[in-house]
């Protein structure tokens, strides 16, 4: 497969066409989740695309609702420490991604007097805020024109667009090119394009298993009229989690988070054999914030 080096024109009305049948089949297929209330604010949409990131929505949902039920303004997470979102987050993974949620919160408070910025630039300041996450808001919250390319948009735009089975590890500038060309003119058709282009991915046009069968936009499809040619680029890794670090810190976290005060460092070196492991994880742990020590041999969260 030789990826395009610059983006593939698709004729305007066949873009209509595209455009069409993604947002009446987002309006008649989307799944009812927490985050798409009509209730949600800005707040709650920055939460869930935070949480969200590498995590599967069935494991996510839950936590999210607690979290909004705790803590449904920026404000109201900013003014607890920082560990109690470490302990909320719970077994989400990826546990810094709590700490940047208490930095944003705080950060929001501070320079947009607690309201969730609009401005596309102004979210990208935010403390962990990427690309992504900016123009997740940006238009899930507010309805702007911006290109949303997460895993999910970019395979099916790749396929669509491309004729690429999938997408590339590395963002080039010429799909970014090209996913903002396809955006439609309409700031609201875009915004519901942009949503529904990612409900698609994560439904139909999956990356293992694409249900050609029942895809709204099979019959634009270059990859699908290709015969759906085989990714033939560099192996995709699976990941690992038994006896890695990253299990490691999990089970020092855990005995962190569901203690009221301090721990013990007695009590974290029973939780995993390997001292060497143990300890690299645990210097980890302080490095990132995720852990203080309040005292000789004795652990806590961050402001707790």
């Amino acid at each position: 497969m030789v990826l395009p080096t610059s983006p593939q024109p698709v004729a305007g009305t066949a873009l209509d066409g595209l455009h069409d049948a993604v947002c009446d089949w987002y309006a008649a297929s989307s799944r009812p989740l927490p985050w798409r209330r009509p209730t949600t604010t800005a707040w709650h949409v920055l939460v869930s695309e935070v949480m969200l990131q590498q995590t599967p929505v069935d494991r996510v949902a839950p936590v999210y609702e607690e979290w909004i039920a705790r803590w449904p303004t920026p404000r109201a997470l900013a003014e607890v420490a920082p560990g109690e979102a470490v302990r909320a987050w719970g077994r989400l993974g990826y546990p810094r991604r709590a700490l940047r949620l208490h930095a944003s919160a705080t950060a929001i408070c501070e320079r947009h007097d607690g309201e969730v910025p609009r401005d596309l630039e102004a979210l990208r300041a935010l403390p962990g805020v990427g690309e992504y996450t900016a123009a997740a808001v940006a238009v899930f919250a507010y309805g702007q024109r911006h290109a949303v390319l997460d895993t999910n948009v970019r395979r099916v735009l790749g396929r669509v667009l491309g004729g690429d089975a999938l997408p590339a590890a590395t963002m080039s500038v010429a799909e970014r090119e090209r996913a903002r060309s396809a955006l439609p003119a309409d700031t609201a058709t875009a915004a519901r394009w942009s949503i529904g282009l990612m409900e698609l991915g994560a439904l139909v046009c999956t990356a293992r298993a694409p249900a050609c069968s029942v895809c709204p936009i099979r019959d634009g499809c270059r990859w699908h009229a290709a015969g759906r040619p085989a990714y033939d680029g560099p192996a995709r890794r699976g990941q690992t989690y038994a006896g890695t670090d990253r299990q490691c810190r999990g089970r020092l976290l855990a005995v962190l988070r569901d203690a009221e005060g301090a721990v013990p460092g007695s009590a974290l070196r029973q939780v995993w054999d390997d001292a060497t492991q143990r300890e690299r994880a645990l210097d980890s742990l302080l490095d990132d914030g995720l852990v203080v020590n309040v005292g000789d041999d004795e652990y806590a969260l961050p402001g707790t």
